[in-house]
């Protein structure tokens, strides 16, 4: 399996890998140049908790020009599926001023084009009362559901391309 790249971009955003330093702001409660004011959100902080250094699997920012509106990224890295199939799982999150503009299917859209690339099915797990997420994760091509985890969230997934 091909790693990842460090950084991916789409027409409008980046989304670079976040940096030690990144995850030290997120962690402690700092700034870092070009947040947004409402970043990082609780779920930000969440995935700054199980952040891997160097993993492109791992937790990366969503930039639009020089400004952090969001994250994305997987809860670990591909593992084999019960069909054996290379599965990771995404979780992702814009701050509320971003949303509604399409950042997130583009950002998503994005990273889906990198995990075809080097093979690998992606699942997301989604509040069943979560219209947005739903609407991107279905803008996206996940259109398998798989029931629903131990927490009630629809598990929806993406079959390869």
């Amino acid at each position: 399996m091909s790693a990842l790249p460090v950084l991916v971009t789409t027409a409008r955003l980046s989304l670079p890998l976040w940096t030690a330093e990144d995850v030290a702001a997120i962690r402690g409660g700092g700034r870092r140049p070009g947040w947004h004011a409402d970043f990082p959100r609780r779920d930000d902080v969440d995935a700054a908790s199980v952040w891997r250094a160097d993993d492109p699997w791992s937790s990366r920012s969503v930039v639009r020009g020089v400004t952090v509106l969001g994250s994305i990224g997987f809860y670990g890295p591909p593992e084999p599926a019960a069909d054996g199939v290379l599965e990771a799982e995404v979780g992702y999150g814009l701050v509320a001023e971003a949303r509604g503009w399409g950042f997130m299917t583009e950002a998503l859209g994005a990273l889906m084009t990198e995990c075809d690339r080097v093979g690998v099915r992606v699942r997301a797990s989604v509040e069943p009362d979560n219209k947005a997420s739903i609407k991107v994760l279905a803008a996206c091509g996940f259109t398998e559901l798989r029931g629903a985890n131990e927490d009630g969230e629809l598990v929806m997934v993406r079959p390869l391309r």
